[in-house]
């Protein structure tokens, strides 16, 4: 069986496939899992540091990982508008309007989900 592409791969394995090796084996492969800090403190780095550095291509997968890795939307959206006063109002405003369809998307995908049968509306599994 062949194993699926990550997403380092299909972003730019064609053209440069040690950045997608790197990225897949160093980066997720090791530095996400290092014991130092638990996931969830990780995305709130990351995203502290990508919405700062103006990162508007990263931000929407990271944003995805740290709702994922436990980190609640009400944080996501304190931590973008607290940055607002450090890393400026245009960068915030931008981060959010990434933000907000990141959320919508992560609820059409929980509502399809629970419209097929596999969770209740507490997104338990029956």
């Amino acid at each position: 069986m062949t194993k699926e592409p990550s997403v380092a791969q299909r972003m730019v394995g064609d053209v440069a496939p040690k950045l997608a090796e790197l990225t897949d084996d160093v980066l997720f492969g090791d530095i996400w899992e290092r014991p130092g800090l638990a996931k969830r403190d990780r995305s709130l780095i990351t995203v502290a540091a990508l919405v700062a550095l103006y990162r508007t291509n990263e931000l929407p997968g990271h944003l995805r990982r740290a709702l994922d890795n436990g980190v609640s939307r009400d944080e996501l959206v304190e931590l973008i508008t607290h940055l607002a006063f450090y890393a400026g109002w245009p960068t915030a405003m931008s981060a959010m309007r990434a933000a907000k369809e990141v959320f919508a998307a992560a609820e059409a995908e929980g509502a399809a989900t629970r419209e097929r049968g596999m969770t209740d509306k507490t997104g338990t599994r029956r």
